[in-house]
């Protein structure tokens, strides 16, 4: 399923993926101090609860799509985790698996478990819930007074996706 043009394609793909991990890594590096308990709204997810939110989302995909792949769910899906180093690791681990669930199925020729026509659908979900909640953490931070400066947040976001390799 992965040869010749399909292989590269598969490359970079997976690239995107890559970026993509990138790019949530740099912005939890980012968050000021205090920024993992901003909230968007009174009873919105905190920061912390919205990257440990995406790390338990990650797992679970991966235990129901490509169970040969998962690793240990969380327990708790909004985790209200003040370490940022801990995030990381969560996310780091969870990414990792994603990347391995769907290159895996890809080049077995095999298809995820439950929800998708091609494992690449996987990721694009994965992708599109990403940043969907990179989104919502950047609108709980600037609502804290917390806010990125966008001379700041582009090269940790839109100059990754736009690097040339």
């Amino acid at each position: 399923m992965a040869d010749g043009n399909g292989a590269q394609l598969l490359e970079v793909v997976l690239d995107a993926w890559d970026r993509n991990q990138q790019i949530l890594l740099n912005l939890l590096r980012a968050v000021p101090e205090g920024g993992l308990a901003a909230r968007a709204l009174a009873g919105s997810p905190t920061v912390a609860e919205m990257f440990t939110h995406l790390h338990h989302e990650r797992m679970v995909s991966v235990l129901e799509e490509a169970p040969e792949c998962a690793g240990t769910v969380p327990q708790r899906e909004w985790l209200d985790e003040r370490d940022a180093a801990r995030i990381e690791a969560m996310l780091v681990e969870s990414a990792r698996r994603v990347r391995e669930a769907v290159q895996g199925r890809v080049e077995a020729g095999r298809q995820t478990e439950l929800d998708y026509d091609h494992p690449l659908l996987l990721l694009q979900l994965l992708l599109f819930h990403d940043a969907y909640h990179h989104g919502q953490i950047k609108l709980a931070l600037k609502a804290a007074g917390l806010a990125l400066d966008d001379q700041f947040a582009g090269p940790l976001t839109w100059g990754v996706w736009r690097r040339r390799r």
